[in-house]
């Protein structure tokens, strides 16, 4: 009779708080997680976007600085991934411009045999990529007399004017709570529901073995 009030005690302890309302907090606080989430991810996009713009001026420094506040908002922010990171397109393309200039040689009987490459090239690829140089070096081969000239042109590699930063799995910010919160939450709903499981199975079990 003893063990029976226990249970009873511990199932009316435990139904206080209605299953349904825990289950509408995490609700809740599953809109407001996603909510902070979401705002996470917007601040990375504006950080990239304000790269994107440095790179059109072509100011070192704030193309560097840039660059240096999406990195420490990415590193710092949950579900603020990259997607394939940031790509200096308008950067390489100023480098990829002087390495061809700097090779240039008008003497050469082929004519310009950089710019005709080039003509060749560009309308295949939107931007400057390893496809792009081995395009660029297909057709200089093409020439006879270019062979000391391709030797002469030093392409800068594609991969250097690529950055990509992590993201954490969780950050201790509002995003990163709210879905701890919500974690518990649904911990606390499954253990109720786990014990008022068993505490009616030994209820069930007392009185069949009266």
């Amino acid at each position: 009779m003893t063990d029976k009030k226990r249970v009873h005690r511990d199932i009316k302890q435990l139904q206080r708080v209605k299953t349904w309302q825990l289950v509408i907090v995490l609700i809740l606080l599953t809109f407001v997680a996603a909510t902070f989430l979401r705002l996470n991810n917007i601040g990375m996009e504006q950080r990239r976007d304000a790269v994107y713009a440095a790179d059109k001026t072509g100011d070192d420094t704030q193309i560097i600085n840039s660059l240096s506040d999406l990195q420490q908002y990415v590193s710092s922010h949950m579900n603020t991934s990259l997607d394939g990171g940031v790509y200096l397109k308008d950067s390489y393309q100023r480098a990829y411009d002087k390495a061809v200039a700097a090779a240039s040689n008008d003497n050469n009987p082929n004519g310009n045999i950089y710019q005709k490459a080039a003509q060749i090239c560009d309308p295949q690829f939107s931007y400057y990529t390893i496809a792009y140089q081995q395009c660029f070096m297909n057709e200089l081969q093409k020439y006879p007399s270019s062979n000391q000239l391709v030797e002469q042109l030093n392409l800068p590699p594609a991969a250097s004017y690529r950055h990509d930063f992590v993201s954490p799995i969780w950050s201790p910010d509002f995003a990163g709570w709210t879905v701890v919160a919500c974690i518990i939450i649904a911990l606390i709903i499954v253990v109720r529901l786990i014990a008022l499981g068993i505490l009616r199975l030994m209820l069930h079990h007392h009185y069949k073995s009266i």
